[in-house]
């Protein structure tokens, strides 16, 4: 499917299918998804654009620029969907290249580029919108990311007390769930910083073919969206830094867990292990036992029993081993 947005003196209007030969000069936007074999024919034909699978991140003809990009946005269900995307400069139009059908991340762009003149005075401003509102995405996909994790945070902290707030005992199983949800975010997060740092390296070569003396406003606009590209893509740090540290803990309460579950086994053991001991004596075929005579020494056996488990309780209760 192709889609054209045409520049006229008032406004920008979306048609479908190509326009004649004679409207080429107004072409601003091609948008390019999943093209059939008749399409690739037309683009090539007329614009010289080549649709088949880009393999480097940067290409240049002698009339195109390519920059491959890979993308991060939120479906309407809230869902991070990660696509890829290959940006097409021409002297006198953009065109933007999905190979999946699905994934048609600017529908919302063209009110954007209504509002002001200066968003479609020339390719490289509609360019620079479209870059725009890839790293809006991907900053909206971080903010989904970054509340994903304070719950995540909040319910480690519930897992550490050891209750939820309605009173649900929680242990290793909760754990364990929480450290997949973690490890998927942490996968999240490393995708979107390879997205951010392919959208600024085609904000790098769009600042490349700014004419600074006849676009100065253009090329502030562009130095802008460089900083914000930037600064979205150390906001995925921050927040790849902050999945790091919910693992580590996690990590550290499931290690204390076991420990108290191995503590508790070996302090089982320390007190019936004497008992035991005396139980093996009383169980010997031996034809000399007095205690079998003596009128109370059932009791006593018993005594000596309950003794023997008491002895090293206390001893390690003393310790602070119980704690």
């Amino acid at each position: 499917m192709i889609n054209c947005l045409i520049k006229t003196a008032q406004e920008l209007k979306m048609i479908q299918g190509l326009p004649d030969a004679q409207d080429d000069g107004q072409i601003i936007w091609l948008e390019i998804t999943a093209p059939t074999i008749d399409e690739a024919t037309i683009l090539r034909s007329h614009f010289g654009i080549e649709v088949a699978v880009q393999r480097n991140s940067v290409m240049e003809t002698d009339d195109l620029l390519y920059l491959r990009t890979d993308l991060l946005r939120l479906t309407e269900g809230g869902t991070p969907q990660f696509g890829r995307i290959n940006f097409i400069l021409g002297e006198h139009w953009v065109a933007t290249l999905s190979h999946h059908a699905d994934f048609q991340p600017f529908n919302q762009v063209i009110a954007r580029l209504r509002k002001k003149p200066r968003n479609h005075q020339n390719p490289r401003a509609v360019l620079r919108v479209l870059l725009r509102a890839a790293n809006d995405m991907a900053d909206n996909s971080l903010d989904h990311i970054t509340d994903a994790l304070e719950c995540l945070s909040e319910h480690i902290f519930e897992i550490s007390e050891g209750y939820s707030a309605d009173g649900r005992e929680l242990g290793v199983k909760d754990l364990l769930k929480i450290m997949r949800r973690l490890n998927e975010k942490e996968e999240l997060i490393s995708r979107c910083l390879e997205a951010q740092l392919s959208l600024a390296r085609a904000v790098r070569y769009l600042s490349g073919e700014v004419d600074s003396l006849t676009h100065p406003e253009l090329e502030e606009l562009v130095n802008e969206l460089a900083a914000d590209v930037t600064g979205v893509k150390e906001h995925a740090y921050f927040e790849h830094e902050k999945v790091r540290y919910l693992q580590n803990a996690v990590t550290n309460i499931l290690n204390i867990k076991q420990n108290q579950i191995v503590k508790i086994f070996t302090i089982i053991t320390a007190v019936f292990l004497p008992p035991t001991l005396v139980g093996t004596f009383y169980g010997m075929n031996f034809s000399v036992m007095p205690e079998l005579s003596w009128k109370y020494g059932f009791i006593y056996s018993m005594i000596l029993t309950v003794a023997a488990a008491l002895l090293p309780l206390i001893y390690i209760k003393r310790k602070g081993w119980l704690r």
